[in-house]
């Protein structure tokens, strides 16, 4: 793979994550809404692998900060980084590169269901850990109370992780070596 073409699937990626802020969102009494963005970060980790995944969804994160409005809602800008969703944007680097890593790690499963694994254990449990974490610092509740302010999500995120298996299973049958993370 050329530096170039790494490049470019970074950006597509991140794209494709602030693509997936234009469905619409609901939001939950906590002020945490739910969106299908996390299904992106998803994607980077099982198709981009760790590192590649983590800087998609780092560059993303980086583009918010500056105030790209490329959050669901079309927020951004670094009172983000204050708010009940600050440990979610935070983590999104971390559980794409979990994910990836998952993914890479599972090679002994199939695709599909290496991927829907990895998506559940990087962009659900490392992606709630942050997200819990900022809940819990930005609300000033326990982690327990704030655990209990994203249970809601649960159902929703294990259908992307789902979703991320049969998408990037998919892919691997249409395109073995776009699916970088199988490398």
């Amino acid at each position: 793979m050329t530096s170039e073409h790494n490049v470019v699937q970074i950006a597509l990626f991140t794209a494709l994550i602030a693509a997936l802020g234009l469905i619409p969102q609901l939001m939950l009494a906590s002020g945490v809404p739910i969106t299908a963005q996390s299904l992106g970060v998803m994607l980077c980790g099982t198709v981009l692998g760790a590192k590649r995944g983590a800087y998609a969804a780092l560059l993303f994160m980086g583009l918010v900060a500056i105030g790209l409005p490329l959050l669901a809602g079309g927020r951004g800008g670094l009172g983000l980084f204050t708010s009940p969703t600050a440990g979610f944007l935070i983590g999104f680097p971390f559980a794409a590169f979990f994910t990836g890593y998952a993914m890479e790690k599972l090679s002994r499963l199939s695709v599909g269901w290496a991927a829907g694994l990895a998506a559940v254990i990087g962009g659900v449990v490392v992606l709630y850990a942050f997200g819990i974490a900022g809940m819990s610092l930005v609300l000033e509740r326990s982690v327990l109370e704030a655990a209990a302010l994203v249970t809601a999500f649960i159902p929703g995120d294990l259908i992307k992780a789902a979703l991320a298996g049969v998408i990037t299973a998919a892919l691997y049958r249409a395109r073995p070596h776009s699916v970088m993370s199988r490398g």
